[in-house]
């Protein structure tokens, strides 16, 4: 599929990679600097159309459709923001596992999934910019900021459809492994309870505990125990709500180390004193069907170093 010509009258093949979407979500992505309500008032007036014919905003494009699109001025796009040589070589040495249709990396913490709120880019700007050749490339999940582990990107959107309805139908294993405070009593334990997410009058997103939350699952297995301390714990996630580990742990007295927003401040000093920078939390594993064969595929990332070397002195100190 070629991109349009704004100037002039532009039709366009629908390929493969662009099958299933609405014809809305196709214009925004395609028709970037467009205004949304001037992409719905072309749609509305029937200028836009596929196969000749007028079509409503929610029509689902199919592989061989013919789209006519009018010509529109654009305002001048500044140019994307590429990630530095040290970035790229980061970003490229994290991947995991590739085929035509999957991208998965060991995201590092403090990289961000994609640019925005002050971030100029991130993973998916960075694997655009370093493969300028590739038609279709989309975050299939997020992972916070300064959460590390297994983030899957698509190459194709047929890929991207496949995954996300696994997502959505709970067939999907996720598991996380989390430093938190103190000493973990028992055994596995599941978490349920509902999280809402909350914007402060400072403007900040907070994720709490509420009754009219959205229903959030959460399982803890004990992996070490670090003497009254701190301990390790394996999660899995039954549900995918935002900051959905982090808020569970805080809510059951074991908040995370290096948690700035939900954790202990006091725990959190301790544990920067033997060298932890960032937040302890590793997205460690992700078990899902690859669409063509069905087959499932388990991807495991391991634990950066610095991580490896807290628990290290953390078993030592006896």
């Amino acid at each position: 599929m070629n991109e349009p010509q704004h100037n002039a009258v532009t039709e366009l093949r629908i390929e493969e990679d662009s099958a299933g979407q609405r014809i809305d979500n196709f214009l925004v992505k395609s028709l970037k600097g467009v205004p949304k309500s001037r992409i719905y008032r072309i749609l509305r007036t029937g200028e836009v159309r596929v196969n000749r014919g007028r079509i409503k905003p929610d029509y689902r494009l199919q592989q061989g459709d013919t789209v006519r699109i009018p010509p529109i001025r654009v305002a001048e796009e500044a140019p994307p923001v590429r990630p530095g040589e040290r970035i790229q070589r980061i970003i490229e040495e994290s991947i995991l596992y590739e085929d035509k249709g999957f991208l998965i990396i060991n995201k590092p913490s403090g990289l961000a999934v994609h640019g925005g709120s002050g971030v100029s880019f991130g993973v998916i700007e960075g694997f655009r910019a370093m493969r300028p050749e590739s038609h279709f490339l989309e975050l299939a999940h997020r992972l916070d900021r300064d959460t590390s582990g297994v983030l899957v990107l698509c190459k194709k959107r047929s890929a991207l459809r496949a995954f996300q309805e696994q997502l959505r139908e709970n067939k999907t294993d996720k598991k996380y492994l989390a430093l938190v405070r103190g000493k973990w009593k028992g055994g596995t334990r599941r978490v349920n309870a509902p999280l809402r997410k909350n914007v402060l009058s400072s403007g900040e997103r907070v994720v709490r505990v509420a009754d009219d939350g959205k229903e959030s699952l959460s399982i803890f297995e004990p992996v070490s125990v670090f003497g009254t301390l701190a301990s390790l714990v394996r999660v899995s996630l039954i549900t995918g709500r935002t900051h959905q580990v982090r808020v569970h742990s805080s809510h059951i007295g074991h908040p995370i180390a290096g948690d700035e927003k939900y954790g202990d401040e006091a725990f959190n000093r301790q544990m920067a004193e033997m060298g932890l920078k960032r937040l302890f939390l590793h997205a460690e594993e992700l078990t899902f069907a690859l669409p063509e064969s069905g087959k499932p595929i388990t991807i495991r990332a391991p634990l950066e170093e610095s991580l490896a070397q807290l628990l290290n002195k953390l078993e030592h100190l006896g």
